[in-house]
């Protein structure tokens, strides 16, 4: 029986997502995991999200992508999945098959424990951050950004960046989906849902918004 993956990378920041900065290590790790296993990788799934949130459109687009092609979820490090305790358990309780590279054998209970080791040291990370923080101010450093303008262009990097890392991820589905034979909008919006893949905005797939992803696309190939 062949072992098919669906791969989950994830980074914390826009600049690491656009750059590559994490990814390609990640990508690296998950490769020469599937090699060893003589599987076959059928979808890779990038996001930009901090671990700590637990609502992650892209993660749950690779759940639901796993369940309905009996695909095991691999990430290169358990915390890319996330450091929260409770996050673990609710995708524990999916029933999805995962693996973390960094600790292929990690059973149930030890995948428990090593989320629980994840989550006290970023719990330290923070407080240690917030100390920093608290410090730079009574010396008179400034903090944040002064500009808004700036803000507002930094704010649209980032909705800019996320939209172009899903349409990376979704194209290659819409291509697939239409090299079966299906050739219009409506059809492959009726396909995508079939597949239980939700938009960017976690909504439905309708024929506009097909023909968006993929004039997205093209853009980003020229």
């Amino acid at each position: 029986m062949e072992n098919n993956f669906v791969s989950y990378l994830r980074v914390s920041t826009e600049r690491q997502g656009a750059s590559g900065l994490g990814v390609d290590a990640q990508r690296s790790a998950i490769r020469r995991y599937v090699d060893l296993c003589q599987g076959k990788l059928l979808l890779e799934l990038v996001e930009v999200e901090s671990g700590k949130r637990a609502d992650r459109p892209v993660l749950e687009q690779a759940i639901t992508f796993c369940k309905r092609n009996d695909a095991t979820l691999l990430v290169a490090k358990l915390d890319r999945l996330s450091r929260t305790v409770s996050f673990m358990s609710r995708l524990i309780d999916t029933g999805v098959d995962f693996v973390a590279v960094d600790n292929p054998h990690a059973n149930k209970l030890m995948i428990h424990v090593l989320s629980a080791f994840a989550e006290h040291e970023r719990d330290l990370i923070a407080a240690r951050t917030r100390a920093a923080l608290a410090s730079a101010k009574t010396r008179g450093v400034r903090l944040g950004n002064p500009k808004i303008a700036d803000a507002r262009i930094e704010a649209g990097k980032m909705i800019k960046t996320n939209a172009d890392l899903f349409c990376e991820n979704v194209a290659p589905i819409i291509i697939q989906i239409r090299s079966s034979g299906i050739t219009s909008l409506q059809g492959v919006a009726e396909a995508l849902e079939a597949r239980g893949i939700r938009t960017a905005r976690g909504g439905q797939w309708h024929p506009a918004t097909v023909r968006n992803v993929e004039q997205r696309y093209k853009t980003l190939r020229t």
